[in-house]
């Protein structure tokens, strides 16, 4: 894999303040040609797997959240988080532990025929698996709109300023949910792909005109019905080592605990859940010594009784996109 300089990490860091941040602002700020800075971004798209996608809000879908952990034999693991990495209801689909487990985020309506159809129906009819146990995911501390400290620290201040300077004011999460009109899920289908298609490109996908869908994204942005997420390969940015820590904490203390991790640079999930392990969190460290210091210095806390730790082994599919390879 390609060694990012300081140009690359420039450029993640800028997504992530403005993820549709016209290059030429981008090149502007980072002090380079925008020609090159397309350049680079097509290079770590190719060769990195950055993505840059436009997920909505859970709280405006009413969708429930589900970690679901699968045991299945090693032979039949990889098919089977294929298989689940293709459906449109599941993201964040990883093996770990050995290549015997496999850990996904399911999405589920809040009610009707569907909901909950692929816990109920569809994983116990599977072949292969062994073991199923599900996790409703109650609150997420880190993660979503809260991107991992490991792709940002490039820019300075004044350059972040810059770039904010030009973007949507950020939504409230207060009031009523926000209800997705047919023409706002119309356009979060092509953004989920690309967030960065073009405003004429995002006309001619939806059926509309450019002025409509700009008020429409600038409406959607404003209201925090949608945010972006900025993806790329950790290894890419030197964290080699990934591991999932499923972890016991005390119920009154797991609000503490649960905001104490998630101000660790560490971490780029900490999210509270339902089941006999109440806390998950997603380590990336450069290696297994630094995964090993993190684990005894930083997460000894006397209010974590038990933890578990799963090796990364391969990610099928990130917030929307599907690995190869």
């Amino acid at each position: 894999m390609l060694e990012p300089d300081a140009l690359d990490r420039g450029l993640i860091h800028a997504l992530h303040v403005d993820a549709r941040a016209p290059f030429t602002l981008i090149a502007d700020v980072l002090g380079s040609s925008t020609q090159t800075v397309v350049r680079r971004y097509r290079r770590m798209y190719a060769e990195a797997g950055l993505r840059v996608v436009a997920l909505p809000n859970p709280r405006n879908t009413r969708a429930h959240q589900w970690f679901v952990r699968l045991t299945a034999a090693t032979r039949t693991a990889h098919d089977i988080a294929l298989a689940l990495a293709r459906r449109p209801d599941t993201s964040w689909v990883r093996l770990t532990s050995g290549g015997t487990e496999i850990v996904a985020i399911i999405h589920t309506a809040p009610s009707g025929p569907d909901a909950h159809s692929l816990l109920l129906r569809d994983i116990p009819r599977t072949a292969g698996i062994t073991a199923v146990s599900a996790h409703y995911l109650l609150h997420t501390y880190l993660g979503g709109p809260t991107p991992w400290r490991g792709r940002l620290g490039t820019l300075t201040p004044e350059q972040e300023a810059r770039l904010r300077a030009h973007d949507v004011p950020a939504g409230v999460e207060e009031g009523e949910p926000y209800t997705f009109t047919d023409a706002d899920l119309r356009l979060l289908a092509v953004l989920r792909e690309d967030a960065r298609v073009g405003y004429a490109d995002l006309a001619a996908a939806t059926g509309s005109t450019p002025a409509t869908v700009t008020r429409r994204l600038t409406e959607l942005r404003t209201r925090g019905a949608l945010f972006f997420d900025v993806d790329v390969e950790p290894a890419f940015l030197g964290a080699t080592v990934s591991a999932l820590l499923w972890m016991q904490v005390a119920p009154s203390r797991l609000d503490e605990v649960a905001t104490a991790l998630a101000a660790h640079d560490e971490l780029a999930v900490v999210a509270a859940t339902t089941g006999p392990t109440n806390l998950v969190a997603h380590a990336l460290c450069g290696d297994a010594e630094a995964l090993h210091h993190y684990l005894t210095r930083r997460v000894a806390l006397d209010a974590i009784t038990r933890i578990e730790t799963a090796p990364v082994l391969r990610t099928y599919k990130a917030a929307t996109t599907l690995r190869s390879g």
